[in-house]
């Protein structure tokens, strides 16, 4: 049976829905900003795969479900017509010695998930995973089960998919949703994508917003093969390669619903620290600096929910790219 199905929302969440829904049925996208989504928190998020690294801070449960979406990342990107850089070498987690202390505690916090463990390494290993680092770090962990994949790469590809299989669009309006209606229009389905947009709705969970900072870097000099994490005084700094020579440089989490531009400490702490692993990021050339605010509920926790024929997807928090499409199948399969 082809129902005729509302996504309400066209960030990461949206998007993932609007794929799997379209193969079968009648699809309308609603979208508060324009065709670019430059306000999505997919848009800005480095998209880094890290179920060991997340399980620090996360349920098991969740850190496992975050093994499931990895599973179905690479059968996501193939249906889509243009190349989306996926990649599953694992991450390197370094500290300076300095900070000798704080990799030892990340290390301790890191649950087991399955056959997945984090692997002590010492500087030859390092070498051995990342040559330009050589010299540089004297401990560190492999967590070899991590991936990530090329966010910008994906909205464009996903939005030309989308296109092709007709889904219809309409951008640049807010929507109501009541009585299966999207501004007192019918749906059979509507699926509710909104994130922080959905923020006056949730009134049995309040919805906060986390923010997000990150700088992407066109970085000849670097050649570093997998994302990178840094123990650092303040937060974790990650580092994750993109295709044709760029970086993505963020802080993994900032308690903050801030969404102004990013300020000059936190610029320099930034890419101090990206100079610090690797100096090639000297000559490095600044692409862009954005900041993004993440949806989260008060426990960090996502869910699926669910009022009539209304489905809601929301508080995937700093694990977008790695539960979405495990939550996605959820909300799916209570359609199908």
């Amino acid at each position: 049976m082809s129902y005729n199905i509302a996504v309400v929302g066209f960030g990461l969440a949206g998007r993932l829905a609007a794929l799997t829904l379209s193969k079968q049925h009648h699809v309308t996208v609603f979208e508060a900003d324009d065709e670019h989504t430059q306000n999505s928190a997919g848009k800005v998020a480095a998209a880094m795969l890290a179920p060991l690294a997340e399980s620090v801070l996360c349920e098991a449960d969740l850190a496992l479900m975050g093994l499931d979406s990895m599973k179905r990342w690479p059968s996501i990107i193939a249906e889509l017509e243009s190349e989306v850089f996926f990649q599953q070498q694992g991450t390197l987690v370094i500290a300076h010695q300095q900070d000798k202390g704080d990799l030892q505690s990340f290390a301790q916090r890191i649950k087991p998930l399955a056959d997945h463990t984090a692997e002590h390494i010492n500087a030859q290993q390092i070498t051995m995973l990342e040559p330009e680092l050589a010299g540089r770090f004297n401990q560190g962990l492999f967590l070899p089960c991590e991936g990530q994949i090329d966010n910008q790469a994906f909205y464009k590809a996903s939005f030309a998919q989308l296109n092709k299989r007709k889904v219809k669009f309409v951008f640049n309006q807010r929507v109501t949703i009541s009585d299966n209606k999207i501004n007192n229009r019918p749906f059979d389905y509507i699926i509710d994508c909104r994130g922080l947009g959905a923020k006056n709705t949730q009134d049995d969970k309040p919805l906060r917003g986390v923010r997000g900072e990150v700088a992407r870097l066109y970085a000849p000099e670097v050649s570093l093969i997998r994302p990178v994490r840094l123990m650092h005084p303040r937060y974790p700094i990650y580092i994750a390669p993109k295709p044709n020579s760029e970086y993505v440089i963020g802080a993994t989490e900032i308690e903050s619903q801030d969404n102004g531009a990013a300020t000059v400490r936190s610029t320099l702490e930034l890419l101090s620290a990206a100079y610090t692993v690797h100096s090639g990021f000297a000559e490095a050339r600044l692409l862009s600096i954005q900041t993004g605010l993440r949806p989260a509920f008060s426990d960090n926790r996502p869910e699926v929910s669910q009022v009539g024929n209304v489905i809601s997807i929301n508080g995937l928090y700093r694990h977008g790219y790695m539960l979405a499409p495990a939550l996605v199948a959820q909300a799916v399969s209570r359609i199908e």
